[in-house]
């Protein structure tokens, strides 16, 4: 079974001024977690903008982040969809070219009941060549994975773990009973990774990696290792950043905090837009505070 832990960086995707897909800034952004020992890449998630992209070009970033790797570093591609169908034909794909393992998101929009999110996960995990993480963020998609669906889907051998973004420590608490070494949780907010840490989860899928991947990895290699009381002391240093991060939706503050730091990932793609002034302030004080640790 895949053992994926630590810091997993949900990438961003970066694109040229004229919206086409920077492959070159992508690569140097693969050499860059490299380098600063990020533990994974999440590529076409949520801070990926895959929502606004088209599935050509999915396949382009998806065949080149793994041609760039060769295997230096594990990948998960997020693969999922609102139509079980249409996930399993991503998740088939994207595995066959070369993933570690597809995250994949509950059906939003339609949403649909218990049984129906067993049966969307199951089909998908039943068919996919790699195994899968699923993705709960409820204030993203108007849906939850339920615990007892957890609790079922958990015993899939082709489902290896949740990301964890609903915010709910006693969401959390209740499907941590179901952590074991097959099936792992994620922590998916990035300023309650050290609480997650505590129930038991075995890393995050990170924004803030983006920006600063050794201090994450290292607060989670920190608290894996036993030193709690480091871990935490990351954890709380970090909050002010990790907060002004989620000033707005995601991925904006995170691009505009990367273009501030030389990054040059480039614009968002619509209906995103720029970072409002009067907020970017507000992440650009955090920012400098920290700019000799990006590296």
């Amino acid at each position: 079974m895949l053992k994926i832990e630590g810091s997993i960086v949900a990438l961003v995707t970066p694109f040229n001024e004229d919206g086409s897909v920077n492959l070159t800034k992508l690569g140097e952004l693969v050499e860059f977690h490299i380098k600063n020992h990020t533990d994974a890449l999440c590529i076409l998630g949520t801070t990926g903008e895959a929502s606004t992209m088209e599935f050509s070009e999915e396949e382009e970033v998806v065949r080149y982040v793994v041609e760039k790797a060769s295997g230096r570093i594990k990948i998960i591609v997020g693969s999922g969809s609102n139509c079980t169908a249409t996930a399993v034909e991503y998740t088939k794909k994207y595995g066959n070219m070369g993933a570690d393992a597809l995250l994949v998101i509950t059906p939003y929009y339609n949403k649909t009941n218990e049984s129906g999110m067993i049966k969307h996960f199951t089909t998908i995990a039943d068919a996919s060549p790699k195994p899968i993480i699923m993705y709960n963020v409820p204030g993203r998609t108007g849906c939850s994975i339920s615990v007892h669906a957890v609790e079922v889907l958990s015993k899939h051998p082709n489902i290896i773990g949740i990301k964890e973004a609903s915010g709910d420590l006693t969401y959390a608490g209740k499907i941590a009973r179901y952590l074991n070494d097959d099936f792992r949780m994620y922590s998916g907010n990035d300023d309650i990774v050290v609480p997650l840490l505590s129930l038991g989860a075995s890393g995050v899928i990170s924004v803030w990696a983006n920006i600063m991947p050794q201090t994450v990895h290292d607060m989670v290699m920190d608290y894996l290792n036993g030193d709690v009381k480091k871990a935490r002391d990351t954890q709380l240093k970090y909050l002010d950043l990790i907060h002004n991060l989620f000033l707005e939706t995601n991925p904006i503050p995170v691009k505009a905090g990367m273009n501030y730091l030389g990054f040059g990932v480039g614009p968002l793609r619509l209906p995103l837009d720029e970072m409002s002034a009067s907020k970017f302030e507000i992440l650009k004080a955090t920012l400098d505070e920290i700019k000799g640790r990006v590296q």
